[in-house]
């Protein structure tokens, strides 16, 4: 069993991730759902085996010092991998998620219009938010390219690891990988700011320091994009402010009414027709009324700004679900299970 066969069944499945776990066969998740592959069950010397074959030696000191690593993967000809290696009770597994070579466009992903119209912003802050797995890279990746191919923009992105690649069209894009091409993201962001961007993209806030950098590029003329693992709008913003001490929130809260353009929110769900996924989205966009409840964090009234902004693009997941169920993209069950207001959706 080769890893590199493995690697092509994922793509000629269309799967979206391979697991390598010791005592089972080589698992898939196809459309969401994980599916048991043909092949024998995997010992602990074949997983372990397998996943250092592609390691460098660099590679497998971190990993054996760490116990964790990070990558990617690019074979010729294949589809890249977004890997994460860890260990189980001590045996070496991995997960590897599949990253189409060609990027999709944001319609083709079956994003509303506001989403490009979030990535033509000139400056401020933009997010998109979920929890793992529901597509945020790619969507990002989409936005960047709608502006590679619009704009002349100097794009500097940080990524743990680089995904998606990107090639100049009209902008120069600077992919610069945790670990590899630096540090950390707070130091790579800190030195973004020297190398003259117009665009940065941040491929995970994860602590104080890189949200407070990305507020600042923002707030001084910068477009940056970034993610964050947060379900909603509303706890985006809870989460962006409470990761300050006390004493710095009411100035971050000014920082964040200034600059936040607009959350993106979204979900990855099974189309009815047991086939492929489909997204869904709900938008808040940073007009002057959310601004001022991000200034006032008066955050549960967010909400009903988003249910009430139709006409700036905003838009509950509660809508989204409705619609898509309504259109027969997605069943009953599938929209019941995300909604928030379970009681509209009982008279549906």
């Amino acid at each position: 069993m080769e890893l590199r066969d493995l690697l092509l069944l994922t793509i000629e499945k269309k799967a979206s991730d391979l697991h390598l776990t010791e005592n089972s066969p080589p698992i898939l998740r196809i459309d969401g759902r994980l599916v048991l592959t043909d092949y024998p069950r995997l010992t602990r010397d074949d997983t372990k085996k397998m996943i250092y074959a592609i390691l460098t030696n660099e590679q497998k000191e971190i990993f054996e010092r760490n116990w964790e690593l990070d990558l990617s993967v690019a074979m010729a000809g294949m589809d890249r991998f977004r890997v994460n290696i860890h260990v189980q009770r001590g045996s070496v597994e991995g997960a590897f998620r599949r990253i189409p070579l060609e990027i999709p466009r944001l319609q083709d992903l079956g994003l509303p219009p506001i989403v490009a119209e979030l990535a033509r912003k000139p400056n401020g802050l933009v997010l998109v938010t979920g929890p793992t797995g529901v597509g945020k890279t790619t969507t990002m990746a989409a936005m960047i390219d709608l502006i590679n191919s619009e704009r002349q923009e100097m794009i500097i992105s940080i990524e743990d690891p680089i995904e998606y690649l990107h090639y100049n069209k009209k902008s120069v894009i600077k992919q610069r990988e945790v670990y590899s091409d630096t540090k950390s993201f707070a130091e790579a962001l800190r030195h973004a700011l020297r190398q003259d961007p117009d665009i940065i993209f941040v491929g995970e806030m994860r602590d104080l320091e890189t949200i407070s950098t990305a507020l600042t590029a923002a707030e001084t003329g910068h477009l940056v994009l970034a993610t964050l693992h947060t379900p909603d709008a509303p706890q985006t913003v809870e989460r962006i402010i409470d990761v300050f001490p006390p004493h710095q929130q009411q100035q971050v809260k000014l920082q964040l009414a200034d600059c936040l353009q607009g959350v993106v929110s979204q979900l990855l769900l099974p189309r009815a027709s047991g086939i492929g996924r489909v997204v869904a989205t709900e938008i808040m966009i940073g007009t002057p009324a959310v601004r001022n409840l991000v200034r006032e964090q008066e955050i549960e009234q967010i909400p009903t700004l988003i249910q009430t902004g139709h006409q700036f693009g905003m838009r509950t997941m509660d809508k989204t679900l409705k619609e898509l169920y309504k259109e027969g993209t997605i069943s009953y069950e599938a929209a019941l299970s995300k909604a928030k207001n379970v009681d509209e959706f009982k008279n549906l």
